[in-house]
């Protein structure tokens, strides 16, 4: 069986070396940038008069029939096929003689690297637009909703009435700070290792950057020994999807507690949940729980691949064949569920009067009340500790919240106003704040990060 390399070995490699080491059955996903990756070497090699210009035409008119033959599934692999960049080279070779010349001044470690960069550049963009849908479509929900509120809590336990808007953009937030961290890891990895070589370059006259812009990498390597080895980028990208993997859990957490009976904060729609196979009334929210699951994963491949990482020497090992793996399943993750978590939020029916009931409590104003005192000239711990008195008398029996919040002299009745429901939420008017007024504002805020004309109001 022939490899590339077998000109070095009189015997051909074993079947358990020959099944450990192919990746063929992963990389070929990346067909179409080693294919990419090819051409633009392969003028370069022309341009750099290493190749005639008929040579030239005839490798990029075999890697254009190679691309098809992928495309369509007519390719023919065969049991030599390490890895997509033989199998592709192999098949060049069958198509003209010419393109035994096609890996003249290249390395399959710096072919591979700019293979990756390239695949890894298309998938944030692609998890990038989902993303920014899912913020989209929480904007949709948070301006559908108007004044409706609900419970904000703290250690899951009830603390301030809050807009449902308010809530809603807070996952909003977090998800354009990962779509911030994964465009800042795209500008990072967008450097072109081609013209590394194995890992010291090439005495041939080679032009990187000729390959750079064609490729359309916005720079090229400065050392050609970390240009091989470096894996930073597929670390960087990974944590930046298991961070996203956390917000998702989060949302899918939460959207898990409002669809319990406890909170009936929502309603599913059937086509975004599941039943029992044993209880007949059951509706499950299996999306909002493989998305919470999901993270898990996420967080796994991140530590896997900085654990292969941590001891490599300088240059290439074939242990960095273990950066796929993780980041092709990553990516795969990550567009599934946001899709899902995607469909299931838009089609959901938020029940806003039981919102309301969850937050009428009047113990959910003792932070207004509190700062009513102050507004007035009160130290704040002075104030705290006679709201927190009220609260402890209350709840030992000595009668109504708001009756002994009417009846203290450092409040009264204006105070005990603050305690009807629905009040409270409409006071807090810092930027940032819950009330409808600082929501409306903040509204306008997330319109522009997702690009869009301001809305209404």
């Amino acid at each position: 069986m022939a490899t590339m390399w077998h000109g070095r070995f009189g015997a051909d490699p074993s079947a358990s070396l020959q099944a450990l080491n192919d990746s063929l059955h992963f990389d070929q996903r990346m067909y179409q940038q080693d294919i990419d990756g090819s051409c633009a070497h392969v003028r370069m090699l022309c341009e750099v008069g290493l190749l005639e210009p008929s040579e030239r035409d005839e490798i990029v008119a075999a890697l254009e029939q190679v691309s098809e033959e992928l495309s369509d599934g007519s390719f023919e692999f065969v049991e030599s096929d390490e890895d997509i960049h033989t199998a592709i080279e192999r098949r060049v070779c069958e198509l003209t003689e010419a393109g035994a010349k096609l890996h003249t001044g290249r390395s399959r470690n710096d072919q591979v690297a700019a293979d990756l960069r390239l695949w890894t550049k298309s998938a944030i963009d692609e998890i990038v637009t989902l993303v920014r849908g899912l913020q989209l479509t929480l904007l949709g929900a948070a301006e559908s909703v108007g004044d409706a509120y609900l419970p904000g809590y703290t250690h899951l336990q009830q603390a301030q009435p809050v807009l449902l808007a308010h809530h809603l953009l807070a996952h909003g937030w977090a998800l354009g700070r990962d779509v911030d961290r994964l465009n800042d890891a795209r500008a990072r990895l967008d450097v072109s290792p081609l013209g590394a070589g194995a890992l010291a370059g090439s005495s041939l006259p080679l032009d990187p950057e000729m390959c750079a812009d064609e490729l359309g990498f916005a720079g090229v390597f400065d050392n050609s020994l970390d240009a091989v080895s470096d894996r930073d980028f597929v670390a960087e990208t990974l944590f930046g999807l298991a961070l996203l993997g956390v917000h998702l859990s989060r949302i899918g957490e939460e959207l898990i507690l409002w669809a319990s009976s406890e909170f009936g904060f929502v309603t599913l729609d059937e086509a975004f949940s599941t039943g029992s196979s044993m209880m007949p009334q059951k509706k499950n929210p299996d999306i909002a729980e493989l998305a919470r699951g999901k993270a898990g994963r996420l967080i796994g491949h991140l530590t896997g691949l900085m654990t292969t990482l941590k001891g490599l020497p300088l240059t290439y090992n074939k242990d960095l064949q273990e950066d796929k793996e993780p980041l092709f399943d990553a990516v795969d993750t990550v567009l599934l569920t946001v899709s899902a978590l995607d469909g299931m939020i838009e089609s959901l029916e938020f029940n806003t009067s039981r919102m309301a009931d969850a937050a009428a409590s009047p113990y959910a104003a003792a932070t207004d009340l509190a700062e009513w005192l102050v507004a007035r000239g009160m130290p704040f711990r002075q104030a705290h500790e006679i709201v927190a008195n009220l609260v402890r008398r209350s709840l030992d029996g000595e009668g109504a919240f708001v009756d002994l919040v009417a009846a203290s002299d450092a409040l009264g009745t204006e105070a005990a106003g603050l305690l009807e429901p629905g009040v409270s939420v409409t006071r807090r008017n810092t930027h940032g704040g819950g009330s409808p007024d600082a929501v409306a504002e903040q509204i306008q805020r997330f319109r522009a990060l997702l690009g869009q004309p301001p809305g209404p109001g």
